[in-house]
Order: C-alpha cells, then sequence, then structure tokens
C-alpha cells in the first residue's frame, strides 16, 4: 500500500515538474515575442514606419527655379523654364478599376474581386497624340516588367498643358526647370549641371545666390493608384533663387564677341580677347573670348573654349606696359613731351644682348618716343627713373596682384619680387618684358589713367535680388588707389597716348569726331620655352573721348598670321567696336554728346568724313551713318554684313549724304540667340 501511495506520488511530481517545464517554456515563448514585439515596435519602429510608408507614400522633391540672370538693362541673359516630365506604374496601368456609371466598383461574381482592364493602349495613343513618336513606342514602355515607364522628359510646359489636364490612372508628372541663355558672354556666365547647380563661370560663383531652396511633397496613393498630398505631412514648397543683374551690355558684349570672331577668322589667330570698361565706374561693359561655345548646346563646350582669358590668361604686354614708364617719368623725372632723348639709332648693346626698334630713331623728343613706340629709350627712361620707384608705380597700377573683380580663376599676373630682380630686369621691365599681366590688368591701367588717375575696382555683378524685387545686396563703384595726380594724367593722355592714336602708332584707332588715346603692343611671346619661334600677341588698349573719359576698351589677338603688329591687327578692331557701340546704344550717345567737344563741333559742320562700314550688319550700318547725319541705301540679303561701300571711308561728304552698301550673306557660323 505505501509502495501505491509513493508511486502515486512520485508520478504527481512528475507531472508537476512537466507542468512547470511546459509553463516555462511558455514564459520564454511569450517573453520571446514581447521582446520582438518591443524590437519591432519601439526598437526599429521607425524604420518598419518608413517601409510602411514606402508601400503607399511618395516622397516628391519640386526642384526650385533657378534665379535669372539680367544684363544692365533687365534683358535676359540666363533664365530657368518651366518642363513637365511623366511617369507612369505599367503595374497600375494595365489593372486599371472598373467602374460603373455611378462611380461604383465593378465585381467580378465569383471571385467577388474588382474587375480591372488594360488601359496601357488608351494611354500609348493619347501621348502619341500630344507629345509625337511612335505609339508603339510607349506601349512598349507601358509593358516594361519593372520599374516605371518613362512617357516624357522635359517637354515644355504648353505642349504638355493638356496632358497635365487628363487624370490618368497610373500616371503622374514632375515639373522640372531647364537653363536657357541669350547665348553672350559664354566663359562669364558659365553652365549648370544635374542637380540644378552651377558647374562653371558665374552659375558657379554665384550658385548658392541663384539655386533657391528646393521643396517636398509627400503623397499618399489610393487603391486605384491615384495620389493625393497627405493630409498630415509637412509640405515644403520650393523658394525659388535670387535674380542676379550684372554690368555687362548684351548689345556691347554681342558686338566685341561678332568682331572677335571676325578678327580670328581674318587672321587665323588661335584666340582673342575684348574687354570694355566705364573709367568712371570699374563696371565691365563687355567681356568677350573667342573661340567661344554655344550655352545651348553643351556639345560644343570643350575646356579651351569656356576659359575666360581675360582673367584667367597672362602674358608679356609689350608696348602696353610703357603707360609705367611714361607715368614715372612724368612724375618723378619731371620728363616733359618736348624733352630731346636718344634712341641709339635702332640698337643698343646692354649686358652681351640687344634692345632693338623697329626703325633706326636717333634724337628724338619723348613724345615722339612714346607715340612710335621706341623699346630703346624706354628701357633707359626705365633705368633713369631707378629700380625702387619703378617697382612701386608698377604695384601702383595693381600689376601682380588680382584686380579684385571676383571672377572664379583670375589670375593675379606675376611681378618679380625686387630682391630678385637681375641686371636685364628693369631695362626688359621698361618696354614690357620680364612682367607677365592678364587683359583686365591691363584695362584698369589705362581706364585710371582715364580717370584722372584714380584706379578703379573692376566689377561685373551690380545686384542681386530676391523673387520680389527686393535687393539682398547691391555693389557699388569703389576706389583702390590713386597711381597718378589729377595734373599728371591729363598730360600723360594728351600728350603721349593721344598723340599715338592721332600720328602715331595707332593712327587706325582713331574715331570720327571722338578724341581716342590708346597704346599699341605687339609682344613676342615664348614658344616651348623660346622667342626664337615667332609667336606674337597684338594688343592695343584705348580710351575716349580725351576731353572727358568714359571708355576704355582693349583689344588682345594671340598669334596672327600672317600679319601680326597691333596697328594692324587690334588698332582697327578697336575702332570698330567703339563704332558699333555708340552706334547701337543710346546711353552711350547721350554720354558722348554731352562730353565729346570735338562731336559737337561735327555737328556745326557741314561736312563729315564716311566711316568704315565693311563687316558691320545692316543696322549698325544704318544706326552709325544715321548718328552722323547720313543716310543709307542697301542691296542684298537683310541679314547680312556689308561687303561694300559707295563711298571709300575718310570720304569727306555733305550732312545727309546717301551711301549705297551692299550686303552679302555672312560666312562666319554666328551662334542662335
Amino acid at each position: 500500500m505505501n509502495e501505491v501511495r509513493k508511486e502515486m506520488h512520485e508520478s504527481e511530481r512528475g507531472f508537476g515538474r512537466r507542468v512547470g517545464v511546459l509553463m516555462l517554456l511558455f514564459a520564454l515563448f511569450m517573453s520571446a515575442i514581447i521582446v520582438m514585439l518591443f524590437k519591432i515596435q519601439i526598437i526599429n519602429g521607425q524604420v518598419y514606419k518608413i517601409k510602411a510608408a514606402k508601400q503607399y507614400e511618395r516622397v516628391v522633391t519640386s526642384t526650385a527655379r533657378r534665379g535669372d540672370i539680367l544684363d544692365r538693362h533687365g534683358r535676359m541673359l540666363a533664365e530657368s523654364i518651366e518642363s513637365v516630365s511623366f511617369y507612369a506604374d505599367p503595374k497600375v496601368v494595365r489593372r486599371t478599376p472598373l467602374f460603373d456609371s455611378k462611380g461604383r466598383p465593378v465585381n467580378d461574381r465569383r471571385t467577388r474581386r474588382q474587375k480591372t482592364f488594360d488601359n496601357s493602349g488608351a494611354i500609348a495613343t493619347l501621348f502619341a497624340r500630344h507629345l509625337g513618336g511612335s505609339r508603339s513606342t510607349y506601349l512598349k514602355e507601358l509593358r516594361r516588367r519593372r520599374g516605371n515607364a518613362v512617357l516624357g522628359r522635359k517637354v515644355p510646359i504648353a505642349k504638355a498643358l493638356p496632358l497635365l489636364k487628363e487624370k490618368i490612372p497610373g500616371v503622374w508628372n514632375d515639373r522640372e526647370h531647364q537653363r536657357y541663355y541669350l547665348n553672350v558672354a559664354a566663359q562669364l556666365i558659365g553652365l549648370t549641371g544635374s542637380g540644378n547647380k552651377g558647374t562653371s563661370g558665374l552659375e558657379l560663383q554665384l550658385d548658392s545666390e541663384l539655386h533657391g531652396t528646393d521643396g517636398t511633397t509627400v503623397y499618399q496613393r489610393t487603391a486605384t493608384g491615384n495620389r493625393y498630398p497627405a493630409p498630415d505631412a509637412r509640405q515644403e514648397a520650393a523658394v525659388t533663387g535670387n535674380t542676379v543683374e550684372l554690368t555687362i551690355d548684351a548689345d556691347i558684349q554681342s558686338i566685341v564677341e561678332d568682331e572677335l570672331s571676325g578678327i580670328v577668322e581674318r587672321y587665323s589667330a588661335s584666340a582673342a580677347t575684348g574687354i570694355v570698361m566705364d573709367v568712371r565706374t570699374g563696371e565691365v561693359l563687355a567681356m568677350a573670348n573667342n573661340p567661344t561655345f554655344n550655352l545651348n548646346n553643351r556639345s560644343t563646350w570643350t575646356a579651351d573654349k569656356a576659359r575666360n582669358r581675360s582673367v584667367t590668361d597672362s602674358f608679356e604686354p609689350g608696348s602696353t606696359f610703357k603707360i609705367v614708364m611714361a607715368t614715372a617719368a612724368t612724375e618723378k623725372l619731371g620728363r616733359k613731351a618736348e624733352d630731346m632723348v636718344f634712341a641709339h639709332n635702332g640698337v643698343m648693346p646692354i649686358f652681351n644682348l640687344r634692345i632693338t626698334d623697329h626703325e633706326p630713331y636717333g634724337n628724338i623728343t619723348f613724345r615722339e618716343a612714346v607715340m612710335y613706340s621706341s623699346n630703346i629709350v624706354a628701357a633707359n627712361t626705365a633705368m633713369d627713373v631707378g629700380r625702387e620707384t619703378f617697382y612701386d608705380y608698377v604695384c601702383r597700377f595693381g600689376f601682380g596682384k588680382k584686380t579684385g573683380i571676383g571672377l572664379i580663376g583670375e589670375l593675379p599676373g606675376s611681378v618679380r619680387p625686387l630682391e630678385k630682380w637681375d641686371g636685364t630686369t628693369l631695362p626688359w621691365m621698361g618696354y614690357g618684358y620680364q612682367v607677365m599681366t592678364t587683359p583686365l590688368q591691363i584695362l584698369q591701367a589705362y581706364a585710371a589713367l582715364a580717370n584722372g588717375g584714380k584706379r578703379m575696382r573692376p566689377f561685373i555683378i551690380r545686384r542681386i535680388a530676391d523673387a520680389d524685387g527686393h535687393t539682398v545686396r547691391s555693389f557699388e563703384p569703389e576706389s583702390v588707389g590713386r597711381v597718378m595726380s589729377e595734373k599728371s594724367a591729363a598730360y600723360i593722355g594728351t600728350e603721349y597716348f593721344k598723340a599715338v592714336v592721332d600720328s602715331g602708332t595707332a593712327m587706325s584707332a582713331s574715331l570720327q569726331g571722338i578724341t581716342v588715346a590708346g597704346k599699341t603692343g605687339t609682344a613676342r611671346r615664348a614658344s616651348g620655352g623660346s622667342y626664337r619661334t615667332a609667336v606674337y600677341v597684338s594688343s592695343f588698349v584705348g580710351y575716349f573721348p580725351v576731353e572727358d573719359p568714359r571708355y576704355a576698351i582693349i583689344v588682345l589677338v594671340e598669334d596672327p598670321k600672317p600679319a601680326y603688329y597691333a596697328s594692324t591687327v587690334a588698332a582697327p578692331s578697336f575702332r570698330s567696336i567703339a563704332s558699333r557701340m555708340i552706334a547701337c546704344s543710346s546711353e552711350m550717345q547721350e554720354n558722348l554728346s554731352i562730353r565729346s567737344l570735338e562731336q559737337a563741333e561735327l555737328k556745326r559742320t557741314s561736312s563729315v568724313a564716311v566711316p568704315e562700314l565693311r563687316g558691320m550688319g545692316r543696322e549698325d550700318a544704318e544706326r552709325l551713318l544715321k548718328w552722323l547725319g547720313l543716310t543709307m541705301e542697301c542691296s542684298g540679303p537683310r541679314d547680312g554684313l556689308v561687303s561694300s561701300q559707295s563711298l571709300a571711308p575718310g570720304t569727306k561728304v555733305e550732312e545727309r549724304r546717301k551711301i549705297r552698301v551692299t550686303l552679302a550673306p555672312s560666312k562666319r557660323n554666328r551662334n542662335p540667340s
């Protein structure tokens, strides 16, 4: 009996242990579930929430409209045009829900599921009708097995408008902005790349101003595939980028670019640069380079064509650098225009080398030495001035440091520190060698001379405004130092550099009725580390009118052939640019009519000189003649260039005389605007 009880007790204990084990396992199981739920809901809750949201939510980024770039008169140089891209979910399109006339879902009786139909054929037909292209192409895209279908990219808003009005299940659109350019000042303005970001030029430099702030919209999707903004999500509207207003004049910019194109073609040059500046303010009215590229056709872009040579290329300036020598001689040596100097009959030995002139001058006046660009007199004068004083004037003019215009890639040029000068540095620098400058630095120097000796910081950005037109930042003229006294500037400009144009090496730069001062420069450039191979840089820099200067222009041509003297290559281009500028700019005509004494005299006389019209467009030629009181009769294509004129340039005629011109089709490839 005791044994039976003992067995029953053992059996009960065993059962209790099994129940305990089961309870423990159950508790462990429940604990694991609780831990898992805690991990899913608390620790990784946000991760799964995002995954779940992706099933029915879509975040769409609306790209901000990039700000515009305008010229000084508010004309559009770069703008963003809205376009639309269309996409579709092929799975939704092929299983479009079917509804009856009362908007109720139609169900299949056997499966009790909503009936669907394939809408891809109708969509393909609709897009082919509005966007063009083959219906089969759209159909193939809509029947793809994976991913979304692309039905159209960057469609103009006017063309996309009929499709935007359609409510098509499974089809949506994204609005984008495409950059469009007037296609002038390509190297200056630059380009944008992916993500609405600037990649070069001002587009890159001012990207933070132009880009704006992108917006975000959270969409939810219904069972039928329709999307709608999520009511409980925070929607961020895109903010348009700021507008940038430049000092550039689009008309003047186009004129300079056209002239440079002609120079490069006519003289088989490797490149050319032209800059126009208001000497009183430092505003850059044009900054052009050739070769160039089409801003609206990226396939024309190359690294060489995209370089803004006005600030990124430095060169030995040659005779245009004689402005330093003439200024130092006037202020420190008391040199006068009538003082006699000896030019060593064209050859002067120095340090086992020779300095030569293009003509064997003997005893000449200092004015003649500048007029005829004597290197020997320039070298001797620099040595008379002395190294410390000459170096001081080099620095005063701003050579050896950046101009402050703030453009990407600007070089400071190169001026050897005084302690590293050797015996040849001073005489060679006197006529523009052993020093490197950019075209903008040379122009700034002559603008300082024109501005009474006061050097202005060149600037090209006038104002930055927000989308509502409120000014965010503005830029004003800024003086950065005095190079010479106002008295010296007037004397040097009139006695030397006006004489260069009136009777010296730059007579081909003269303008009818307006006085011009300036200097030619024909510098031999080292090629392959040697000066033996004749590679030349021809340049002319000048300003007008001399009595009350307002505008300065530099034209620089690299490796022109076969002619290379600046008097033949660069100076005539200065005259052509200036004449066309005056003809097309009412602002400039007004300024010059007030300030040019010779122009006022011209208006009082009964005869005028016929200007050079060859190479001009019909409208430019007509405006120039009208400005001089003459009329024009033309034959040939309206969009052609003047190929011949009835009276030779310089011929004196009475006012209101009719000039007959012949227009010929332009041979140059003009980029579309």
